[in-house]
């Protein structure tokens, strides 16, 4: 799966609580508006992101937690990353819609992905 996303050009990021050797970020300090194309890897709830995952990915990201937790469950996690991801996102076509009525053209995201996009 690796390979087809990256011959697409798609930028891969894990989520893990826990680094593996691998450049890390809290989730919040993350653009997620510079890949174009953007993959997000998650663990499962028993065994967590695979080492080969991590190795494959370019960053890891993990969700900044306080106090006795440790990890959360794969629903309430990916529903945080995708929040930020797609927040960051819409925040970041709102700004290019400005910018081209003004006639200043910044590089847009893609709204969906159609397979053509996908090539």
């Amino acid at each position: 799966c690796f390979d087809d996303l990256e011959s697409k050009n798609f930028t891969s990021i894990v989520t893990s609580p826990h680094v593996k050797g691998k450049a890390s970020i809290f989730l919040d300090e993350g653009d997620y508006t510079t890949q174009t194309k953007l993959a997000v890897w998650f663990g499962s709830e028993a065994v967590g992101i695979s080492d080969r995952a991590v190795e494959r990915a370019e960053l890891c990201v993990s969700i900044p937690m306080f106090g006795m937790i440790e990890s959360l469950n794969l629903g309430a996690s990916s529903g945080i990353v995708l929040y930020e991801v797609t927040k960051q996102r819409r925040a970041y076509q709102s700004r290019y819609r400005m910018r081209n009525k003004r006639g200043e053209r910044a590089e847009p995201l893609p709204t969906v992905m159609t397979p053509e996009a996908a090539e």
